[in-house]
């Protein structure tokens, strides 16, 4: 930022705030006002690009945690010039990648180390050792809580509060759902059919991935859709999302009534999205996918966060 007689450095602090410095590295709470040896068309222009700095770079980073979350998820992964040059490089998502707990996967998918990203873009393990990529490594991804140990998980906590750095998403203190062994074997589950959920939480859903199905009769939304890959859950609901109408002319209120399992790619235009007529088992979901389904739908019931 430039006042002409002086110039400052625009930096982000461990929570992700920008702040900023002069030349010499002193820290300023705010950005200084232009004084009368500062260039006033400069300094001003400085000022504004500041203020807009700032109220974009909190969308942005809201917009990027949210992408980062799911590609946890989803376990998404990267090659090693990918995760170089498009998230630890880059000059404001890199500051993202010091904030949360990577891995290194084989050819097949398989976690074989974990390890974290330190301000000056080298890497260290979880005793803060040093830690080369190595050759090895195929693939770079965040892993989710179900692929870390609990010891990897205890040792990065404590190091990530040794450093004052906070996990932006919830990948350490993240919930964990497992199917059981009945679940894994059926075309449906009903662990909460008949429960009934807000209407306006649903309406929510697409925020964490899903599609709204598509309108029937008068523009009633009688099921959801979550892509997961080459799979896709549809999440069957009573009485239906009417969309378009204000909140006081459809139910408050949904009733589930089924979920189910289609193979391919999601389409809410679909005419076969029927929950009840899915024929494959839930067997077919990794761990991680199975979690985070039943996850998206246990917050739905969520009383506590009403």
């Amino acid at each position: 930022l430039d006042f002409g007689s002086r110039q400052f450095i625009v930096r982000f602090d461990e929570a992700l705030k920008p702040f900023i410095c002069d030349m010499r590295g002193r820290r300023f709470k705010n950005l200084p006002r232009p004084g009368k040896n500062d260039d006033l068309e400069r300094s001003n222009a400085a000022v504004n690009c500041y203020k807009a700095l700032k109220k974009d770079a909190r969308m942005v980073i809201h917009q990027q945690l949210q992408r980062l979350e799911s590609a946890m998820c989803q376990q998404r992964r990267w090659t090693r010039e990918q995760f170089r040059q498009l998230l630890v490089e880059h000059p404001l998502v890199g500051h993202l990648t010091r904030h949360l707990i990577w891995a290194t996967y084989d050819a097949n998918q398989h976690l074989a180390h974990c390890f974290r990203v330190a301000e000056d873009n080298t890497y260290t393990t979880a005793d803060d050792s040093e830690f080369l990529l190595p050759e090895s490594t195929a693939l770079i991804g965040i892993p989710h809580r179900l692929e870390i140990s609990e010891q990897n998980a205890a040792a990065f906590g404590q190091l990530f509060a040794n450093y004052e750095l906070l996990l932006p998403v919830s990948q350490l203190d993240r919930t964990c759902y497992h199917l059981t062994a009945a679940e894994r074997e059926a075309t449906q589950l009903e662990r909460w059919k008949g429960r009934s959920c807000p209407s306006a939480r649903l309406l929510g859903m697409p925020n964490k991935g899903w599609l709204l199905g598509e309108p029937q009769d008068g523009g009633c939304v009688s099921w959801l859709l979550k892509p997961m890959g080459e799979w896709t859950a549809i999440l069957g609901i009573n009485e239906g999302l009417y969309l378009g109408r204000d909140s006081d002319e459809y139910h408050a209120e949904q009733t589930i009534n089924s979920v189910g399992l289609w193979k391919g790619a999601a389409s809410r235009y679909a005419d076969v999205w029927d929950p009840l007529s899915a024929t494959h088992t839930f067997s077919v979901l990794s761990k991680v996918a199975a979690s985070e389904l039943l996850n998206d739908i246990e917050a739905l019931l969520d009383h506590a966060a009403i």
